[in-house]
């Protein structure tokens, strides 16, 4: 996609112990794939307020909630990325979580990879892209997509991620086109 003339930025915020190298190539893939521009920040340090002892796992929504207040108005999207392993109570687990044509999305990276994948670059970081893509799609106002190996079908394991294309389908990107229109830019 071109490159939007706006002040209007993407953040990429990372919440935790993120490889910088990663959170910059993210800040590339989602800024060539948008068209924003992007800034690295994290906004959030601490996300034991999310943390349910039950589950042992974090609560994306309550992340979200953080997000959006605590960020600048600046900001058009905000995409954390984390290594805690999220839920949301109707699922046992997500690999992310966005506010359907809101601002905020998550991703966890806990599921996507592999030590030895994030280190050798491959299906790892990968996997990674899709799902802030898949995310920051949401923030957008995109559903979830019939086609498999568009990047907003709704994935129910890794095998469903690796299958996905590294793009939108053509009604998608449609969409996109005509949601980033009507925004107040």
């Amino acid at each position: 996609m071109a490159e939007i003339t706006t002040t209007k930025k993407i953040l990429i915020s990372p919440i935790g112990d993120i490889p910088h190298w990663l959170i910059e190539k993210i800040a590339k893939k989602v800024s060539q794939f948008f068209g924003f521009q992007t800034q690295i920040r994290p906004i959030i340090k601490d996300i034991d307020f999310s943390f349910d002892k039950e589950r042992n796992q974090y609560s994306s929504s309550k992340i979200l909630d953080q997000l959006d207040n605590k960020a600048s108005d600046n900001f058009l999207k905000i995409v954390a990325i984390t290594e805690k392993d999220l839920f949301i109570p109707i699922l046992t687990y997500v690999y992310g979580e966005a506010r359907l044509n809101g601002r905020p999305c998550i991703v966890s990276i806990n599921r996507l990879i592999s030590g030895v994948e994030l280190e050798i670059f491959s299906k790892g970081y990968k996997r990674i892209i899709k799902e802030v893509i898949h995310e920051l799609g949401h923030t957008f106002n995109l559903r979830h997509c019939n086609d498999p190996i568009c990047l907003m079908h709704y994935c129910r394991s890794i095998k469903d991620v690796d299958k996905k294309s590294n793009g939108y389908c053509r009604y998608c990107n449609i969409h996109l086109s005509d949601n980033i229109k009507e925004l107040d830019l």
